[in-house]
């Protein structure tokens, strides 16, 4: 099976062709400003590479930064309106209180708390409102919203509200996109609301994005069903991404974690994506990224969902040393690097230069930093390799020493041998490891919710089968769908043996359409 894989970055844009594990071409090139034409280029450079080969594509997987950088950029979001289900006991903070000024403005939200929601234990604190949704409804569709997210009290638990809300909302506004919150979050309230509502203003973004890299693809005679890559290091059918964009962010560095994984054979260790502009240390677990168990921060919003577990830090290959202080960035000149850089005749020291100068890669022209004081490209080379045996540390959850899997353009950053760190392994297509990752990247569906009034077997096989069918219906093939993990907590507070159930499921991909049959 013939794939492309591309992964969109800050600096580069890169792409592979792979047949089955084989990977025939391999090309990286500058992220251009409107992204669109920078994949065009990269698909074009891979099918140049087959020569008179003929093309025939079975799948393309996309990873892409559109949504995470609308956030960061404040631009390109749908107005939203708020309906929280959860009064009387909610009443005190309004959504989106704890949000910058900036991107609350952006979204300009309509917000609604209406009367209903349940306990923690299940019962219901009130009776749903269901007037004061339908009123909501109405003043949302007068304002000409479209975009609206329902977050109800204890959702996770009992989803009740939340569905009986949107039907409401359906009848009076059907053009609506309504995203739900307990399809979304976990427990707690303001954050399970907050990327909510941070999936509601990207929607419209997401069928923009989705049409956009449609046509990118039809204009280079690619017609394969395309996915999107999310941040558990898994794929989506593009359509069902466009629906969920939060799923996307930080997909990048998951994809680099993946192609880490493929490129070494390993599926334990930590990993180092070192990128032109920033690094990313991760830890691989049973091959895929370890998840986030804490609140992660988008764009300033607090959100608590499915995030992967990485340290990003303001190191890259274009990152910028003061040659006056020594300081390593934070600043970086990213994709400018070919002509920022010393050793491409600019005018700005960067870390590459500092490399370059060391001997440790060959990468434009060497005589453009003979200049370089020794003293200062040896001193600045060891705060680069202090900066990251200091991430490792962070990264560690026991004292032992660890691998580290080393991908990522500026993979020649990281030394053969650090501190704390058992070995140091470098593979080949480092460079291109992101999207190697999207390339072999399964389909995965997942669940988090409590069961009760089953045996902890029904309830395990309750969550797999609701994993399957969200695998399935993200693309999946239904006959290789496999359980990668899954984890139950018994609640001692609730009644009838209820227990919180993780699961998650990977598949091959499949036909586009397919349906799980009961």
């Amino acid at each position: 099976m013939k794939r492309i894989g591309i992964d969109v970055g800050g600096t580069n844009t890169d792409a592979v062709l792979i047949d089955k594990s084989t990977v025939l071409a391999a090309v990286k090139s500058p992220t251009t400003s409107d992204v669109m034409s920078g994949v065009i280029n990269s698909i074009q450079r891979l099918v140049k590479a087959q020569g008179d080969a003929p093309l025939d594509i079975d799948a393309v997987m996309i990873g892409t930064t559109h949504f995470t950088n609308a956030v960061v950029e404040r631009a390109r979001l749908d107005r939203v309106a708020a309906i929280r289900i959860a009064m009387p006991a909610a009443a005190s903070l309004p959504p989106m209180v704890d949000w910058p000024a900036d991107l609350r403005a952006s979204v300009n939200p309509l917000s609604f708390m209406v009367a209903g929601g349940h306990e923690y234990d299940g019962r219901p604190l009130v009776p749903l409102d269901r007037d004061a949704i339908r009123d909501a409804a109405m003043r949302i569709r007068d304002a000409g919203i479209t975009a609206v997210g329902i977050t109800a009290l204890f959702s996770p638990l009992t989803a009740e509200c939340e569905v009986e809300a949107a039907e409401i909302v359906s009848s009076v506004l059907p053009e609506a996109r309504i995203t739900l919150s307990h399809r979304l979050g976990r427990i707690g309230l303001l954050e399970r609301e907050n990327v909510t509502l941070l999936n509601a203003s990207l929607q419209s973004l997401g069928q923009t994005t989705v049409e956009a890299f449609r046509s990118a693809l039809a204009s280079v005679g690619i017609r394969a069903p395309f996915y999107l890559t999310q941040n558990d290091g898994t794929v989506v059918l593009a359509e069902v991404a466009a629906a969920n964009p939060v799923y996307s962010f930080a997909s990048g560095p998951t994809n680099s974690m993946r192609g880490a994984a493929f490129l070494s054979g390993r599926t334990e260790g930590m990993v180092i994506d070192v990128g032109g502009t920033t690094s990313d240390i991760g830890c691989l677990v049973n091959g895929f990224p370890r998840e986030a168990n804490n609140i992660v921060e988008v764009g300033g919003v607090r959100t608590l969902f499915r995030m992967p577990d990485l340290l990003p830090m303001a190191l890259g290959g274009g990152t910028i040393i003061d040659p006056e202080t020594g300081r390593i960035g934070p600043r970086s000149v990213g994709y400018r690097i070919t002509e920022k850089a010393l050793v491409f005749g600019g005018d700005t020291l960067t870390t590459t230069d500092i490399a370059v100068a060391a001997g440790i890669v060959e990468i434009g022209d060497r005589d453009r930093v003979k200049h370089l004081d020794r003293s200062l490209v040896y001193s600045r080379l060891k705060g680069i390799h202090q900066m990251i045996e200091d991430g490792v540390d962070r990264m560690k959850t026991s004292a032992g020493d660890m691998p580290i899997i080393v991908v990522g353009g500026g993979a020649f950053l990281v030394p053969r041998e650090l501190s704390g760190v058992s070995e140091v392994v470098h593979v080949e297509h480092a460079g291109v490891a992101n999207a190697l990752g999207a390339a072999m990247a399964q389909v995965s569906g997942e669940v988090d919710q409590v069961f009760s009034d089953m045996s902890r077997d029904a309830a395990l096989a309750a969550a797999q089968e609701i994993a399957t069918q969200r695998a399935v219906e993200a693309g999946a093939d239904l006959n290789t769908i496999s359980l990668v993990d899954a984890e139950d907590i018994p609640i001692a507070y609730l009644p009838g043996d209820a227990r919180r159930v993780r699961a998650r499921v990977v598949g091959t991909i499949g036909t586009p359409g397919m349906k799980l049959v009961a």
